[in-house]
């Protein structure tokens, strides 16, 4: 039976694991990732890895089971709660990993820093397994609204993790000594980072047109809505014509549809009539060929480059393990997509635009080598349909922002049903949608070809964070053998 000061160690890390999870958006409660941090080193203090462990795994869980809820929306009503339930579990146990292992670089000189970077390598591992990992929930993506941040122009997502956790553990671990200047510097380093930031348009501006079609409120309904998908957004885009035709809305340089607004062919005189009407160029995304493909549908002349989606959704766009996904997922007896191999990179309307579509805005590689190869503007088409009315979407919408900071591009986000959102390079959003709703937006975007720190060297960064972890342990592991007093020798 757990003593009483045992349950107070845990049911304080169940407090920080769900103030986590409260400082993501929809909210803007983005500081309560700090003293979330601080409760969680504080519950951790003079424990063994195995209790360690166990405290992160029930941080874990608190964190993860709100912040998936809409898992249970999309998938609870055929197959119960297991789903959400197992999924936050095998999250959680990367956390547990983590945390036991802090005991152990604790020891260090400042062990907040290591036990920080083991905290980064966890969201990096799940990020990668099993079957190509699911890198939601990452403490960066916390913080498009706050100014940790503005770090990610230098670093990215990883950096921004880093930076919180840091400060969290740095303030437990030093407080009330001097020492504890140390745990703002990531704070003041992002304030000081600030003017790396800029919205000038360095190669004029664009304007862009959302069109979003909306879907039935249906979840795994949606499997069976094609027809009504590609209704919904040819009619809006005549809508759109209309609008244009009458003068109140400007004619845009470029259309976006969202994720699988409709399932086509390389011959589709259906969506040739309604791109020839508009006279405007439109970023088409579509199924299309056993791909999840965004088509650059050009009037006059039809479908020309496209993009097709590289990191396919576990177990709805491939599924691995079939006779186990039976079990779990609609999408188990389904042929698996192809998936991707190059660069999202289309040329489109005098404009290099750089594409990921929906969960690919979580893996920090596609944008940015999306930027890296040229892009002025990142679109990132998506279709949360699936997903009721819960954080899914804003979770997504602040991954973007955070791209669009660590990449100083605009992101022009295209939803089916919502939230539909144009974001400035300094991760402002300026323009947005309502969820469920059919809507049309245009905004001009600058455009800008200057490439940040964290696009040249983000990738090197994230290395050198996930080194001084494996370092870490390393050496302590060493310091703790040379510390063992040598055996005595036996007599002869």
């Amino acid at each position: 039976m757990l003593s009483r000061t045992e349950l107070v160690r845990y049911g304080a890390a169940a407090l920080a694991g769900g103030a986590l999870a409260l400082s993501f958006p929809p909210r803007t409660l983005w500081w309560l990732a700090v003293p979330a941090f601080l409760v969680l080193w504080l519950t951790m203090r003079d424990v063994r890895a195995r209790r360690a462990a166990g405290l992160g795994f029930v941080f874990g869980m608190a964190f993860f089971l709100p912040h998936l809820l809409w898992i249970e929306h999309f998938l609870g009503n055929d197959f119960g709660p297991w789903p959400w339930l197992v999924l936050s579990a095998i999250m959680a146990l990367f956390v547990c990993g983590a945390c036991a292992l802090m005991p152990l670089v604790s020891r260090l000189p400042a062990a907040p820093v290591w036990a920080a970077m083991l905290f980064v390598l966890q969201e990096t591992a799940r990020g990668l397994i099993p079957f190509n990992g699911f890198p939601w929930g990452r403490v960066a993506f916390g913080q498009p609204d706050g100014p940790f941040g503005q770090l990610a122009v230098v670093g990215g997502a990883p950096l921004v993790s880093f930076a919180v956790v840091f400060t969290g553990f740095g303030l437990a671990h030093w407080l009330p000594r001097v020492k504890a200047a140390w745990a703002v510097l990531p704070f003041a380093a992002a304030l000081a980072v600030g003017p790396l930031i800029s919205l000038e348009a360095q190669n004029g501006q664009r304007t862009i047109a959302v069109v979003q079609g909306n879907a039935p409120n249906i979840g795994l309904g949606l499997l069976d809505a094609a027809d009504t998908l590609r209704a919904n957004h040819l009619r809006k885009t005549a809508e759109l014509k209309a609008l244009i035709d009458g003068g109140s809305v400007p004619k845009p340089d470029l259309v976006v549809w969202p994720e699988s607004a409709t399932r086509t062919q390389d011959h589709d005189p259906v969506i040739d009539r309604a791109v020839d009407s508009l006279g405007v160029p439109v970023l088409v995304s579509a199924l299309r060929n056993g791909e999840n493909a965004v088509i650059a549908w050009q009037p006059g002349t039809g479908p020309g480059q496209s993009y097709a989606k590289q990191e396919l959704v576990p177990f709805a766009e491939h599924i691995p393990l079939r006779p186990l996904a039976r079990l779990f997922t609609p999408f188990a007896d389904t042929p698996d997509m192809n998936a991707g191999t190059e660069p999202g990179d289309i040329d489109i309307a005098g404009t290099r635009v750089g594409l990921g579509i929906c969960y690919e805005v979580a893996y920090d590689y596609v944008l940015r080598e999306s930027t890296a190869a040229g892009a002025q503007v990142l679109v990132v088409p998506t279709n949360n349909a699936w997903y009721g009315r819960g954080e899914m979407t804003y979770q997504q919408l602040a991954m973007a922002r955070l791209r669009a900071i660590e990449h100083g591009r605009a992101v022009v986000v295209a939803a089916i049903s919502g939230v539909s959102a144009v974001v400035r390079p300094d991760g402002s959003v300026v323009q947005s949608t309502g969820m469920y709703t059919d809507a049309l937006m245009t905004d001009s975007v600058p455009l800008r070809t200057d490439i940040t720190f964290a696009t040249r060297f983000g990738g090197a960064i994230h290395v050198l964070l996930t080194a001084g972890a494996f370092g870490a342990c390393l050496c302590a592991i060493w310091l703790r053998r040379r510390a063992r007093p040598e055996p005595e020798s036996l007599p002869r």
